[in-house]
């Protein structure tokens, strides 16, 4: 099959897919839905509006995604322009500017490299023994990376993490299989930009209990922004992957480049 017949499969959750698929379409590529996981509301909010209620009280507020942010303003009136936000990449930084933060309102805190998106590079920005005895709020989902918690804490931070969305990997319906079977039966190209994403993914197409199936998404070509996703990549058995760095105008020049 021609290498103009792949489709280019975003595998984002639903709310951050638009924007991203609208450009794989616009460089003249198909882009297809495929969102691996389910972002909801916390079942009780109480805790996280407890915390933002205190905002002005914490020396340093981080943000682990986009997701984070916008779940948490829905909280959050104005932002107290004296409180500096922690953030892991460019994601965020346009979310935080959807809701009239910037760097012009605030201090911001971010990896000094945007191709380096996580908290390993943010860690590097941030003078960690200021915060020496100071209250710090990490908004997250469920679950989670605790490498930026633990690290704040060893610091001597008072660290206060929140959860602000839940995530899950969709049902296996057999619509979802079905279109799994179609999607894995030619070579496409699949942005994914989640770890958890990709082992959501494994494991669906896993529960569809046809080996030749598993071969078949081995051998899909995976477009993803960081080492860790690429790692799990790799771990799962899947051969053809491509590390571009953080940002969708990385991911957009990978799929350019290799079509």
């Amino acid at each position: 099959m021609p290498e103009t017949a792949r489709v280019v499969v975003v595998t984002r959750p639903r709310a951050q897919a638009d924007a991203l698929a609208q450009a794989v379409a616009a460089s003249g590529r198909t882009a297809v839905l495929l969102p691996l996981l389910e972002i909801s509301p916390v079942e009780d909010a109480a805790p996280l509006r407890a915390a933002l209620a205190e905002l002005d009280r914490f020396a340093l507020v981080a943000f682990v995604s986009p997701n984070a942010i916008d779940a948490a303003f829905a909280h959050i009136d104005a932002w107290p322009a004296a409180v500096p936000v922690a953030i892991v990449g460019d994601g965020s930084r346009a979310a935080l500017a959807r809701h009239g933060v910037t760097g012009d309102a605030c201090t911001i805190f971010s990896p000094a490299d945007s191709a380096h998106s996580d908290s390993e590079h943010l860690l590097q920005r941030l003078d960690l023994a200021s915060y020496a005895g100071k209250r710090v709020l990490i908004v997250r989902g469920d679950g989670g990376r605790e490498l930026l918690a633990d690290a704040l804490r060893a610091a001597g931070a008072r660290v206060e993490p929140v959860a602000a969305y839940r995530r899950a990997t969709p049902v296996l319906t057999a619509e979802l299989a079905t279109r799994l079977r179609a999607l894995l039966a030619q070579p496409n190209d699949w942005i994914i930009t989640s770890s958890e994403a990709l082992r959501g993914l494994a494991g669906l197409v896993q529960a569809i209990d046809d080996d030749a199936l598993m071969a078949r998404l081995q051998q899909q070509r995976l477009i993803v922004p960081h080492a860790r996703i690429a790692q799990t990549a790799r771990d799962l058995g899947l051969e053809h992957v491509r590390l571009t760095g953080s940002g969708d105008a990385r991911l957009l020049a990978a799929l350019q480049s290799q079509e």
